[in-house]
């Protein structure tokens, strides 16, 4: 099989396509011949060796990648054999593999994909989608709500956007570039700003109107952008902290606040990822995944994908942390 492997921690360039013996399922495994595999910004600090929610490898080559989805062509001892033909997505877990023509999975994590979806979206809706259902457990959006989306034609942006404009609520989507606004602006929000431009602050407040002020915020930029953005929080106003990719404020993590600072400004701010997210949904990621698969089925939720060739994978890489990207990267063998 074709795969992409990584031999040294460095730059997008240490992505090599490669020829690799077929991988075998184990006991309680099945192998998926791959038709879309996910590709996470995660991958791109994990590909440099950094630390974060998922260790860097400990063994060098590797084959990166979590999320895939294809149709089952082999089971492992004690699988069963009604897993064989069948449609599938997964996140794979700890253990990568993903970036490639075949990759072996534990049955337990497999979910049938549904028919109005295809391979790339089921692969989106089992990352991006299942952290957007963690995210939203934490906000109960009504039609009083105003909603910032900071990243708004990103995968998890333009899952927000949908979910926002599905409770009611009134949604301003930021994102960067003429293009970049127009998709998020065709995605439903009530108002696409260009958060690249000076004065995109007051175009919100022009937008508002008045002294209505937003009551939410879905972070997951940091940085300046994302304290210019909390800024336009009204009292009672909520932050909801899931990322800090933006440059800014010394270019490193979160926006940070003192109790004093959020009782001045009668804010909340909380970070929602990892344990706390798990947490919320009873401990069960699968929760999560089966939320997200089924918003897509019913047409609820639309993830955005943009597909790259396996043989890409480094080209992808390079356009995600130059934030070339809109919605979720594919990789597709």
């Amino acid at each position: 099989m074709r795969a992409i492997r990584l031999h040294a921690f460095g730059p997008a360039e240490n992505l090599v396509l490669e020829e690799l013996p077929d991988p075998v399922p184990g006991p309680g495994q099945v192998r998926v011949a791959v038709a879309a595999a996910g590709v996470h910004l995660l991958d791109t600090a994990l590909r440099e060796g950094m630390p974060g929610p998922f260790p860097a490898p400990a063994e060098l080559p590797t084959v990166p990648g979590r999320e895939v989805a294809g149709r089952v062509d082999a089971v492992g001892e004690g699988t069963d054999p009604a897993w064989l033909g069948r449609r599938v997505v997964a996140h794979l877990g700890m253990a990568p593999g993903g970036y490639a023509e075949r990759a072996v999975v534990d049955a337990a994590r497999l979910h049938v994909i549904p028919a109005r979806l295809d391979e790339a979206e089921a692969v989106a809706m089992i990352g991006t989608g299942r952290t957007t259902m963690g995210i939203v457990q934490f906000t109960d959006l009504t039609p009083d709500d105003v909603v910032i989306v900071p990243a708004a034609a990103g995968g998890i942006g333009t899952l927000l956007v949908q979910y926002a404009k599905n409770a009611g609520a009134v949604v301003v989507g930021l994102a960067g570039g003429p293009a970049k606004v127009a998709r998020v602006r065709a995605n439903g929000a009530d108002a696409a700003v260009d958060y690249t431009r000076p004065d995109w602050a007051a175009e919100v407040r022009a937008f508002l109107g008045g002294d209505r002020r937003a009551t939410v915020l879905y972070d997951s930029v940091g940085g300046d952008t994302g304290r210019t953005a909390v800024d336009l929080l009204g009292e009672g106003g909520r932050h909801v902290v899931f990322g800090w990719s933006g440059r800014g404020l010394h270019d490193g993590g979160p926006l940070t606040f003192t109790d004093g600072e959020l009782a001045d400004r009668g804010i909340t701010s909380e970070q929602v990822l990892g344990r706390v997210m798990l947490d919320r949904a009873g401990g069960d990621v699968r929760t999560l995944e089966t939320r997200a698969l089924t918003e897509a089925a019913t047409g609820r939720l639309r993830p955005a994908v943009q597909r790259f060739p396996l043989a890409a994978a480094a080209e992808a890489h390079r356009a995600l942390e130059t934030r070339r990207t809109t919605g979720k990267v594919v990789l597709v063998p």
